[in-house]
């Protein structure tokens, strides 16, 4: 049975998910599931079979450099200038240009812009060893990434900058919205992710899990073209664990920050164990 099948079955099966409700977070703005706040542009889910808006952006860049309309060391308009130019959000944006980063595509200076990078032969996309057809090695990226990313958010809460937290939040209103609308997370998520390497302040947190690649975030192998076909409860659970991570960042508290880093990926290393199991 390929992983597909074992993760389908998986994700359609009891799941333990803790409500986003309340207000026990310190962080302004967090009163219920979907998030609203008033210094956050509200964005409707395309109506393009679940396709969003930082699928629609990246795409959009993507094809101005095959094509040519963005060449090898051109700067992109800066980051208002490409909010205004597609309409959308400036997270919207700061996702597509992380997912074009990721791919080699463009590369970010800081306190410069952002410029296209010439094609590099055989670029390397990913680990050679992740094998998306087998679920024991989705669980060695996983235990990779625990290894990483749960200094890495103890790091952010010591470290990040109030702006660093701010764009941490707009990633999982990003998602709530997105989850609302039934609308693919995949992108939002990894984005999630790479603001909290970010925020450590240490570039080598984000090269490390950019070289993992797209399949940083494993359900991504579940989507559908552009719909991710996870539950909403399953989505829920890990937002609720999203959530705790933000909120112990934003508070300053590095201990607690590892701590629901270290919980957010086991407990994706325990689900992916399970299926194993079953299998």
């Amino acid at each position: 049975m390929s992983v597909n099948e074992f993760v389908g079955h998986f994700l359609t099966k009891a799941h333990h998910p803790t409500p986003l409700g309340g207000r026990n977070a310190k962080h302004e703005g967090w009163s219920n599931p979907i998030l609203k706040r008033s210094d956050h542009t509200t964005l409707e889910a395309p109506q393009r079979r679940g396709r969003n808006l930082v699928e629609t952006v990246g795409q959009r860049l993507r094809n101005a450099i095959a094509k040519g309309d963005l060449k090898p060391g051109d700067k992109l308009l800066s980051e208002s200038g490409l909010t205004q130019q597609h309409q959308v959000s400036r997270t919207v944006i700061r996702e597509a240009i992380a997912s074009l980063r990721a791919d080699g595509l463009v590369e970010v200076r800081h306190g410069v812009g952002v410029f296209v990078l010439a094609p590099q032969a055989g670029l390397q996309k990913g680990f050679r060893s992740v094998d998306s057809n087998r679920v024991s090695s989705i669980i060695e990226m996983l235990e990779v990434r625990a290894a990483i990313e749960i200094e890495a958010a103890g790091l952010a809460a010591s470290r990040s900058s109030p702006a660093q937290q701010e764009l941490i939040f707009e990633c999982l209103d990003t998602m709530n919205r997105q989850i609302a609308a039934g609308s693919s997370t995949v992108e939002s998520d990894r984005a999630f992710h790479l603001a909290i390497a970010d925020s450590t302040n240490n570039p080598r947190f984000r090269e490390l899990l950019e070289a993992i690649g797209q399949q940083m975030i494993p359900r991504s192998l579940l989507q559908e073209e552009d719909v991710d076909i996870s539950p909403p409860d399953y989505l829920s659970q890990i937002q609720s664990e999203h959530s705790l991570i933000a909120r112990a960042i934003a508070d300053g508290d590095d201990s607690a920050a590892r701590d629901a880093m270290r919980t957010h990926l086991k407990g994706s290393q325990q689900r992916y164990r399970a299926l194993i199991r079953r299998s």
